[in-house]
């Protein structure tokens, strides 16, 4: 049943794939590219200030058009004569950006796009007219040696469009956008519903229970004594940026952690599984709670589920998502019951009905493994959120 509900389902085709590398630029290159940063963030704000009192003192809509004659303005200006001085792809990439930005919030969909910060994470964005990719170098327009990359793997294609950034950690990666054809993987006769937790990140309905590393806990004393010796600098000096950056490095090293053990734990689940079985969470309300904000954030729900969704849609696996009302962990897995309350401190429970004692966790793994059969056999009504295949909104 599964192996003809997939030959049905999914067809081979290209997909767009970026392809993360670090590298290392010559003092030369690291010149523009802080030149070329600068720039990006200057336009970005200077037109985000500008359509801001267009929109709220004049009423009026600004579009990307407008937009991009207002930067040819700006670099008319003699006050902004260096914005010449580095290629103009970037530039207007980041209002693309912007109207995107724009776009997401007149839609409901974000909220007001805010200003770019000196400090922090810059970025640049270059299409085919801004670099050249041949014979395996990359070159960046305004500069005649290629970049330095780290070659981790090969890419699948000559990239249409390249972004370079540089973290508060002071280190500089290039994202490559390329062709990709996925590799459907054989189908397999297995199934597995997880759910989610903090103690353990998930546990399965066969009753396996994978550990919570808590990245944050682990450097939480070490980066709690970078922090306080930075509060204690004087600002502007050079003592307090290098004190600020190795904050940033502690923060670094605990998000990379915390994204390889996702890919590590995705990647397995896909691999075994021909469909997996999740709960749909609201993490932007559920980190509201105060007691529970730091734990939630630290295990990565929502970058855990979205790894998921395309790694399955590319290798041809289902994932279904059931609604987060659905009572998984109240509803007792062998006779249907529903105890009317649940704290979150009862671990095990014994159900009124039938007298089964239940593990809270696998009984709701087993319970959003049996609702998820139920959409792709029957159809049932469990309030279903997305199907990758159906709708890829995870």
């Amino acid at each position: 049943m599964l192996e003809a509900h997939t030959k049905a389902r999914y067809n081979v085709s290209m997909v767009k794939r970026a392809y993360k590398y670090r590298f290392y630029p010559t003092s030369e290159q690291e010149q523009l590219l802080a030149q070329t940063f600068g720039c990006v963030r200057v336009v970005y704000n200077q037109v985000l200030r500008w359509r801001t009192d267009a929109f709220y003192k004049d009423q009026q809509k600004i579009g990307y058009i407008q937009a991009s004659a207002k930067l040819t303005e700006l670099k008319r200006q003699s006050e902004f004569h260096w914005l010449n001085g580095v290629s103009c792809v970037p530039l207007q990439q980041s209002l693309r950006h912007q109207q995107a930005a724009f776009k997401n919030f007149f839609e409901g969909r974000a909220k007001y796009p805010v200003f770019k910060k000196k400090h922090g994470k810059q970025s640049a964005e270059f299409t085919k007219s801004g670099f050249q990719y041949r014979d395996g170098k990359l070159f960046i327009a305004k500069c005649k040696e290629p970049l330095d990359i780290r070659w981790s793997r090969e890419p699948s294609s000559e990239p249409s469009t390249i972004t370079i950034t540089k973290d508060a950690a002071g280190r500089y990666f290039v994202s490559m956008l390329c062709e990709y054809e996925p590799t459907r993987l054989p189908v397999v006769n297995q199934t597995i519903g997880i759910d989610l937790g903090i103690n353990s990140l998930f546990v399965t309905d066969k009753g396996e229970k994978v550990g919570n590393p808590r990245h944050t806990a682990k450097y939480a004393a070490k980066l709690a004594k970078a922090q306080r010796r930075l509060s204690k600098k004087k600002l502007g000096s050079s003592n307090r940026a290098k004190a600020r950056l190795k904050v940033a490095r502690i923060h670094a090293k605990i998000s990379d952690c915390r994204q390889d053990n996702l890919h590590k734990l995705s990647r397995r689940l896909i691999d075994e599984n021909q469909v997996v079985c999740v709960e749909s969470l609201s993490v932007k309300n559920m980190v509201r709670n105060r007691s529970l904000s730091k734990s939630i954030s630290d295990c990565g729900w929502g970058k855990f589920t979205r790894q998921l969704a395309y790694k399955a849609e590319w290798a041809g696996r289902d994932l279904v998502a059931i609604d987060r009302w659905f009572p998984s962990s109240k509803r007792c897995s062998c006779c249907g019951h529903i105890v009317e309350s649940l704290p979150l401190n009862v671990r095990r429970w014994q159900c009124p009905e039938c007298g089964t004692d239940h593990d809270r966790d696998i009984n709701a793994a087993v319970n959003i493994k049996a609702a998820g059969h139920a959409v792709l056999a029957l159809g049932e009504n469990v309030s279903l959120v997305s199907s990758v295949g159906i709708s890829s909104s995870l």
